[in-house]
C-alpha cells in the first residue's frame, strides 16, 4: 500500500438521513430488543430526545463512504486479500432519528507487518455539523504467500 497516503482525508459523503426504521432494522439484524431501538417512550426515560440507535449503527455509512478509499487506486489496496482486524468507536453523543450523518474517512497509519500491510482508517461522523463518533478500523491486507 501507498504509505504517502497516511494523513490524507477522502472528502465528506453526502448525508445519510437516520430514521426510526433504520435503527429498528439494524437492532432486529442484531438480535437487540433494547426498547430504547424501538420505543419513543423508553428512550426518554433514558434521557433520548428519540430512539437511539445500537453502539455499532454507524457502520452503516462508514464502510460505505470506507469503500472509495479502499477502491481509490492511489491507495493501492488489494481489497481481494484483506482481513478486518479492529473495529472501535468512541462518541460524543447518542445518534437518533433525524440525525444526517455525513462520514470523513482519514488514513491514520499504513505500516508493515511481516509480509502483510496494516492500515489504520479514522471516520469522523457528524450531523448537521456536530461531532456525533468517531471510528476507527484497522485494515490487514494479506500478503503473496
Amino acid at each position: 500500500m501507498n504509505r504517502d497516503m497516511v494523513g490524507f482525508a477522502y472528502p465528506p459523503s453526502e448525508p445519510y438521513l437516520v430514521t426510526e426504521k433504520s435503527i429498528q432494522d439494524f437492532a432486529r439484524a442484531l438480535g437487540d430488543d433494547n426498547p430504547a431501538y424501538f420505543d419513543a417512550a423508553a428512550a426518554r426515560e433514558l434521557g433520548h430526545e428519540t430512539i437511539c440507535a445500537p453502539p455499532t449503527y454507524p457502520i452503516l455509512v462508514t464502510m460505505e463512504v470506507m469503500k472509495g478509499a479502499f477502491n481509490d487506486p492511489n491507495l493501492g489496496m488489494d481489497y481481494s486479500r484483506v482481513v478486518h482486524g479492529d473495529q472501535r468507536f468512541a462518541y460524543q453523543r447518542p445518534i437518533g432519528v433525524g440525525d444526517e450523518l455525513v462520514v470523513t474517512t482519514h488514513v491514520d497509519e499504513i505500516r508493515s507487518l511481516g509480509s502483510n500491510d496494516a492500515a489504520t482508517f479514522r471516520t469522523e461522523v457528524t450531523s448537521q455539523g456536530e461531532a456525533v463518533c468517531t471510528g476507527w478500523s484497522k485494515i490487514i491486507v494479506r500478503g503473496e504467500a
